[in-house]
């Protein structure tokens, strides 16, 4: 009786194991199967079956359960390193769920024996369930380790700061108009830097809500003028706010209409009382038919911001209200001209750039809708007057200034989005030209369209004339269009500095061009690309392949490189892998068969930027790793053209897009390949080599299936905002998916501090002096996480926060 109820007791305990192996069984053997069909590795279906053996054999107390069980696990460690090496995440997420199993069902083992009427060999199954025990607490525990690349030190702030180098205003979007986001201040340094606290909290009241990605956004970066400091909301709003204490001084509400897509990521800032003595001579039009002056009394220093709603818009720094001498009482229409549905299509979402008495604005054009859509024409507006001055469409040259019936605005032409870089000393724009509309298709691009695509191209500021330009991808199909500002600084080469443009693309890619010619100061190699088939459509044969400076974020892609937190979304992964064009690569034609493209159109790199530290020549960049999948679908002419439910259906063109995922995730919303998912790295411009390269945050406010995943586990997540570079040899940036500013060392990039935000953070962070009390500040703005919807955090917020050195 009492052999009975043992062996009753020890059921209990054997029945819930032999149900989690048969599940994880049949759900290797079914994919397993599934994937060998497809071409695929015949190890999980093996492995399941094996593991459905290991089950009935615990239902009916088979001693060969042990023995089978040691087989597969020895099997799975061997597979696992042929196919993932050394390295730790591709290892760990073959093998750890076995470490696991292994351990409770050594434990398990001695009852089912005894049923079996075997010896129990206790001693032995506890000695091994305990190794493994052991060893599962070990992965665990190294799934928090750092997994930074650290090859060399960077050369970062090689001098200190000077009376007469400190900086005294962050007065551009980019800190200077040449973008470079480096303070020259050292007051905050690596060696105090663990001492920041919270110095004072501001909250705007303008919360962001942003469905699907849409919506209104906070990307914000302040601008701080003495000692005020100036930050558009994710309302377009503008607000001004006492830069030592955070007091609001005011709040202009500028109404916006447009909630579809709302971006401010900066403002510009022009001091009317500092005559430019150039200024005549360089950016003013000496044919300007409006020869109004502004009011000297009112408005002398401006803010200037641009939405689609309002358009180009001026407002007195001093007291919040419009420059009644700008435009129409402060505000100039960026719609005229634009197309039939500008409030629709055509989306101011970056700061204004000043060249001298000139406004420079661009804007956004919504993708793969249509190709007849709003131009992506450039325009340059008197900085007092608000007339315009000069215009410049990279789809129509003959333009150069407003929309007319002989020289209208060309629909759908290459758009400049992002930040607009200036160089005084030459009078120099410099223009991230984006892509066609449609993006996906360009069998109707003409020789301009073509041209000026996806390139930096170099305006005179005077005029608006080209000077000269450089393309980073031909006839582009990929929308890998520019999206970051060009950044002006030095770059070594032959023993001496030449003025430079450094960037990073969406394909991974940094170029370095010199700045008067826009001739490559690195090399740069065409190499063939493979052509498509699509009816209409023409193939650039090479592409341009930076080689001469690093390319980040560009994995093999094979299935044995899908990747999973566990086997089971590694094993769907896989099956998705193989219902993609074989063996993908970069550059690979659009088409109608579904095709997986790595770095997707969000990158790679995005608007954010680099930074760089110019005293030692070292810039830094954050990207992102996410690929999507991509298939186009032929449009049918015989009445029913396109589905009801596509979003992008490329009007006036023979195709539209039939499956667009921008992000090639698992059911876990894990990428389906390796971590890191996005880094923070230094690149050294001197021996154009990455000295480290970091995972940029953590998993800790990730969501799955709606739970917070809590644990900080450093895989790198995809990051877009700016950093920012100082002289006291840090690098701080807060866009990670996690809620956090971090603090680098610049030239080690081991991590210094981090201080926890509210939310997220999408925006810039800024340093300044305060002029009030001589302290350094450190201000971020935190309005919710990028990918906040999307890994279901939804957190929002209204902060702007800074930071200063304890007392």
């Amino acid at each position: 009786m009492e052999a009975v109820e043992g062996k009753k007791k020890a059921r209990w305990i054997l029945i819930p194991l032999a149900l989690l192996f048969g599940i994880a069984g049949l759900f290797f053997a079914i994919g397993g199967l599934m994937l060998l069909l497809r071409g695929g590795s015949a190890y999980y279906g093996a492995c399941g079956i094996a593991l459905l053996v290991v089950a009935w054999g615990l239902l009916r107390d088979r001693i060969f359960v042990g023995p089978l069980y040691s087989g597969i696990f020895t099997v799975t460690l061997v597979w696992a390193y042929w196919e993932a090496g050394s390295d730790f995440w591709p290892l760990f997420s073959r093998i750890y769920i076995f470490v696991v199993a292994g351990a409770l069902l050594s434990f398990a083992l001695p009852s089912s024996r005894i049923n079996a009427g075997a010896r129990p060999m206790t001693m032995v199954h506890i000695v091994v369930g305990s190794l493994l025990a052991m060893a599962a607490i070990g992965l665990f525990m190294a799934m928090f380790a750092d997994r930074g690349t650290y090859n060399f030190a960077a050369p970062t702030a090689k001098y200190p700061v000077t009376r007469q180098t400190e900086q005294t205003d962050w007065s551009s979007y980019g800190n200077n108009p040449q973008a470079e986001r480096f303070v020259a201040l050292d007051q905050i340094n690596r060696g105090n830097v663990g001492r920041l606290k919270v110095a004072w909290t501001y909250r705007h009241g303008d919360i962001p809500v942003s469905p699907n990605a849409r919506g209104y956004e906070d990307q914000g970066t302040p601008l701080q003028i003495g000692n005020s400091l100036y930050f558009c909301t994710p309302k377009n709003n503008i607000v001004s706010v006492d830069a030592t204490t955070g007091r609001q001084r005011w709040k202009a509400l500028l109404g916006s209409t447009n909630k579809m897509y709302v971006r401010c990521r900066g403002i510009a800032y022009h001091d009317g009382s500092k005559q430019d003595p150039d200024s005549a001579e360089g950016s003013r039009n000496p044919q300007s038919a409006d020869s109004r002056v502004a009011d000297p009394s009112t408005c002398v220093r401006r803010i200037l911001t641009a939405n689609s709603s309002n358009g180009l818009i001026a407002i007195d720094a001093d007291t919040g209200k419009f420059c009644l001498d700008f435009g129409t009482n402060g505000h100039v229409d960026l719609r005229q001209g634009m197309g039939t549905t500008p409030d629709k299509d055509h989306h101011p979402n970056s700061a204004p750039t000043l060249a001298r008495d000139l406004v420079v604005v661009g804007g956004y054009v919504n993708d793969n809708l249509n190709a007849d859509i709003s131009s992506g024409v450039v325009r340059a507006y008197d900085v007092r007057t608000g007339e315009l001055r000069w215009a410049w469409d990279a789809g129509n040259p003959a333009v150069t200034g407003p929309s007319t019936a002989q020289t209208p605005y060309s629909p759908g032409s290459p758009n400049v989005w992002s930040y607009i870089t200036y160089d005084p000393s030459t009078d120099l724009l410099f223009l991230p030209v984006g892509n066609n509309s449609p993006d996906l298709w360009g069998g109707n691009r003409d020789a301009n369209r073509d041209r000026y695509s996806s390139s930096v191209v170099a305006l005179r500021a005077r005029d608006g004339r080209p000077v000269w330009s450089y393309q980073t991808v031909h006839h582009d199909l990929w929308d890998y269009d520019m999206t970051q500002p060009p950044v002006l600084t030095s770059f070594p080469k032959d023993g001496r500095l030449v003025p430079a443009v450094v960037f990073a693309t969406k394909s991974g890619m940094f170029f370095a061009l010199d700045r008067a010619t826009g001739k490559p100061l690195t090399r740069v190699e065409e190499r063939p690309v493979p052509a498509g088939h699509l009816k209409g459509e023409h193939y650039a044969p090479t592409q341009p392949f930076s080689v001469g400076l690093p390319m980040l974020g560009h994995p093999e892609l094979s299935e044995k490189n899908m990747w999973g937190m566990t086997p089971f979304d590694q094993l769907w992964c896989r099956l998705q892998f193989k219902t993609v064009r074989p063996n993908p690569q970069l550059y690979d034609p659009p088409g109608l068969d579904r095709q997986l493209v790595l770095p997707g159109s969000v990158g790679g790199f995005n608007w954010g930027g680099i930074s760089v530290d110019k005293t030692g020549h070292t810039f830094f960049a954050n990207d992102l790793r996410i690929g999507l999948l991509l298939r186009l679908a032929e449009r049918d002419t015989g009445g029913h053209p396109v589905p009801e439910n596509v979003k992008l259906p490329m009007q006036g063109t023979p195709y539209y897009v039939a499956e667009k995922t921008p992000r090639f995730l698992s059911p876990l919303g894990i990428p389906c390949q390796e971590p890191p998912f996005g880094t923070i790295s230094a690149i050294d411009m001197n021996t154009r080599k990455v000295a480290w390269s970091v995972p940029a945050g953590t998993t800790e406010d990730v969501r799955i299936f709606g739970i917070r995943v809590t644990l900080p586990i450093p895989l790198g997540l995809p990051s877009i905002g700016p950093s920012l570079a100082t002289q006291g040899g840090l690098l701080f940036l807060a866009s990670t998916l996690d809620h956090y500013i971090r603090a680098f060392d610049s030239a080690t990039g081991k991590e210094l501090w981090k201080s926890r935000l509210p939310v997220g953070s999408q925006g810039g962070p800024i340093s300044y002096k305060s002029v009030i009390t001589g302290e350094q500040f450190i201000v971020i703005s935190a309005g919710g996480s990028r990918d906040g919807d999307a890994t279901g955090t939804n957190e929002r917020g209204d902060y702007l926060i800074a930071f200063k050195l304890e007392d």
